[in-house]
């Protein structure tokens, strides 16, 4: 793990008004990496050995966490995060929790991926935050269970080692570990809540469950395809237009401001390794008099940026899925989509197969990461 700023110390208590008006935050370097515990992935906090004031499925909720300062319940204050009961020692003479007392969650990634860094956010928690976090994560096949997961045979690796950590804070956490991960352990150190956790990083797709599907959609993110860059992330993130399903509502697409020049805004992707490309998706849902008016598509070899237009400019019609079928197969390892003139489309799907030295590396690359 590498040093970046993080926020130690005691949260001011809530004085009304505005609750994130002194939440504490940072630009962290790694934020622009998929978050690979996205729920709309199918990432799940699976267990926690504590979870009395709050559940341990609010880690994953999307969006920043929400605080009503008048919500009480039976078991005491409700706060949207997971929040474990007050540890106590084992008798008068000593009462306070030992060194080594914690409480965990275990934490199911979306996707399998190589972890960038790790964002543990105790919003709203001023006076009931952990003193310390810390986080192991493990590679571990199929779906296994939560005893499974806690046997004596299976490896954890550190990530972020025991840290103390502010509260009303996102306290980030760059992490250095070349490696493929399946599950996370998330530690709280003796004691209290947090409110969010993110896990930022790359997708590490199983290259024998890909060859299997034969064709499958290329740019996917479940499938290891991800946004290299894009013109314009003002109202939602590219990255957005490679999620799972179909979008539910406008901000779930990628939208950009209205263009005031002669310009046009675009997305590039790099696809899960070099593919085949037989059949195009462009998806406009939900977006209705913001849609893109119309559409582009190139492909273009890894590292090169001599791009062929494999769909020419087409009218896009607003909220409506666009289904197109290639004249011939196209391979490739990158696509950029281009928009005109601004806009915004739901989602891209291109599908076909990986070609036979595009799986070769996808394969020696997850031997790498010990897949």
């Amino acid at each position: 793990m590498s040093s970046i700023p993080r926020f130690t110390g005691d949260a001011s208590p809530y004085g009304g008004g505005d609750p994130y008006a002194d939440y504490r935050t940072a630009d962290f370097p790694f934020t622009g990496y998929a978050d690979l515990a996205d729920r709309r992935l199918g990432a799940g906090v699976i267990a926690a050995n504590d979870e009395f004031f709050a559940e341990r499925e609010n880690l994953l909720t999307p969006g920043a966490a929400a605080f009503d300062p008048e919500h009480f319940g039976h078991k005491g204050k409700i706060m949207d995060g997971w929040e474990t009961r007050r540890r106590r020692g084992v008798s008068a003479r000593e009462p306070h929790p030992t060194e080594d007392d914690h409480d965990w969650a275990l934490v199911r990634l979306g996707a399998p991926g190589v972890i960038r860094g790790i964002v543990v956010d105790t919003a709203h928690f001023r006076g009931n935050y952990p003193q310390a976090v810390s986080v192991e994560g493990a590679s571990v096949a199929g779906s296994p269970s939560p005893e499974e997961l806690l046997a004596d045979d299976v490896k954890w690796t550190v990530l972020v080692p025991r840290t103390a950590v502010g509260g009303h804070a996102a306290n980030g956490f760059a992490v250095d570990a070349e490696q493929r991960f399946t599950h996370l352990r998330v530690n709280q150190h003796p004691d209290g809540g947090i409110a969010r956790l993110r896990v930022y990083g790359e997708v590490a797709p199983d290259p024998v469950w890909l060859g299997a599907l034969g064709t499958f959609d290329l740019a996917a993110l479940e499938n290891g395809g991800r946004v290299e860059d894009a013109s314009d992330r003002f109202y939602s993130p590219a990255t957005h237009t490679i999620q799972p399903g179909r979008s539910r509502k406008m901000d779930d697409g990628w939208e950009t401001r209205r263009r005031r020049d002669k310009g046009n805004d675009w997305i590039r992707y790099a696809l899960a390794a070099e593919s085949e490309i037989r059949a195009v998706e462009i998806d406009t849902a939900y977006l209705k008099g913001n849609s893109a008016g119309w559409a582009a598509l190139s492909v273009a070899a890894e590292g090169s940026e001599e791009w062929t237009e494999v769909l020419p400019r087409t009218r896009l019609q607003p909220d409506t899925d666009h289904r197109f079928v290639l004249d011939a197969p196209v391979v490739g390892s990158r696509v950029r989509i281009d928009i005109y003139p601004d806009g915004g489309i739901s989602r891209l799907r291109l599908f076909g197969s990986l070609t036979e030295a595009g799986a070769a590396r996808l394969t020696a690359r997850h031997q790498e990461l010990g897949g």
